[in-house]
């Protein structure tokens, strides 16, 4: 019985050997290949490699307990303390490449980081270049514009104000013609009264003398008919006296 234990002790240490340097080598190879994918791809395949790493770290420490419920010998413990070493060994291999593998997916994505920062920092610079092309170009066109709207408001100025005195002139002379023709209307008023009143004075004057006039030649006429009455029966009885009826 005891050499029957000493050879499944010897055959299952051959073959925990094998089995962990085929880990070993596994993990080697995965790491290899890991290193040359993408970061996120040997991160996956790490935590893969991790998971398989602990399975069979669990079956093996299994398969110890189970022998170690036997009654080894020190053979046997020997087995087992170098089996605990490659385990360890693995371990530490795995866990050397699982920081390396973080120290160079960190590697990558630190020179991501910069190279995207420098990116930002370039695209941040044109920005800025080309905002303050643009604000020089739009303060400039600003202040031409300003110049030109100052110049036309000036000139309205300056032009209304000569209109608005020119309208005040022809006002201020359209008054004082007024003023001048209403005046000459006064004089010329005053004129027609005073020629009116003058006329109407002569006019009157006219026709009291042709009454005047015309009432002496109705006496004159009225003593001449008395006179040529007189005469008429004097001449008429003159002449029946001095000549005879035949003459």
């Amino acid at each position: 019985m005891y050499m029957n234990c000493i050879s499944y002790a010897s055959n299952y240490h051959r073959l925990s050997f094998s089995h962990n340097s085929e880990i070993v080598s596994s993990l080697s190879y995965e790491a290899f290949a890991m290193s040359a994918t993408k970061p996120g791809s040997r991160k996956r395949a790490s935590e893969s490699e991790r998971a398989k790493l602990d399975k069979n770290k669990r079956s093996a420490t299994d398969n110890f307990d189970l022998d170690l419920d036997f009654d080894l010998s020190d053979d046997i413990k020997g087995i087992v303390s170098a089996l605990h070493l490659i385990r360890d060994k693995a371990q530490k291999d795995g866990q050397k490449k699982n920081e390396e593998t973080i120290s160079s997916v960190g590697s990558e994505i630190k020179s991501m980081i910069e190279g995207l920062k420098s990116k930002i920092e370039k695209d941040r610079q044109s920005f800025a270049k080309a905002l303050s092309k643009s604000s020089k170009e739009y303060e400039s066109s600003l202040k031409n514009e300003t110049a030109k709207f100052q110049a036309l408001h000036e000139n309205f100025c300056k032009e209304k104000a000569t209109s608005l005195q020119s309208l005040k002139d022809i006002i201020s002379k359209f008054e004082e013609e007024k003023e001048k023709l209403f005046v000459r209307y006064e004089q010329l008023r005053k004129k027609e009264r005073v020629m009116i009143s003058e006329q109407e004075k002569a006019c009157n004057d006219k026709i009291a003398q042709l009454e005047e006039s015309l009432k002496k030649k109705k006496q004159d006429d009225k003593t001449f008919s008395i006179l040529r009455k007189t005469l008429g029966s004097f001449l008429e009885s003159a002449s029946d006296e001095e000549f005879p009826p035949d003459d």
